[in-house]
């Protein structure tokens, strides 16, 4: 069975980046949508990016257009988010997940997930 694995997480100002990534093992997941959720302190696990099996289909949250970027690197059975422009309200766990259908935005669309990495950005 896959197993994810998220690093990259860390304290950042206000205005930086960082980049998580979702590293696959067990199987390869270069053949699965893959996507990235969030969950802050005391609220629900929310969407944020997904991406198809060749990285040609993308899907946002409206929080994370025009500052993430979500991709993969099928060869290392790696997944990535490049996140710019953090904000203390992108403060939060970062979870990686395989789709296995439904909405590409529901959490209860997808499994396998990650333990997560811890996101701070501080203002």
């Amino acid at each position: 069975q896959v197993q994810l694995v998220e690093s990259g997480g860390g304290l950042v100002q206000a205005g930086g980046s960082l980049r998580l990534s979702c590293a696959a093992s067990g199987r390869t997941v270069s053949s699965f949508t893959m996507g990235w959720f969030r969950q802050a302190p005391g609220k629900e696990r929310d969407f944020v990016a997904a991406l198809n099996w060749n990285g040609r289909n993308t899907y946002y949250a409206d929080s994370a257009k025009g500052r993430f970027t979500i991709s993969r690197d099928n060869a290392k059975n790696t997944v990535y988010l490049q996140m710019n422009s953090l904000k203390p309200e992108d403060t939060a766990v970062y979870s990686c997940a395989a789709y296995r259908g439904g909405s590409i935005y529901s959490t209860n669309s997808y499994s396998r997930w990650g333990q997560g990495t811890q996101v701070t950005v501080s203002s």
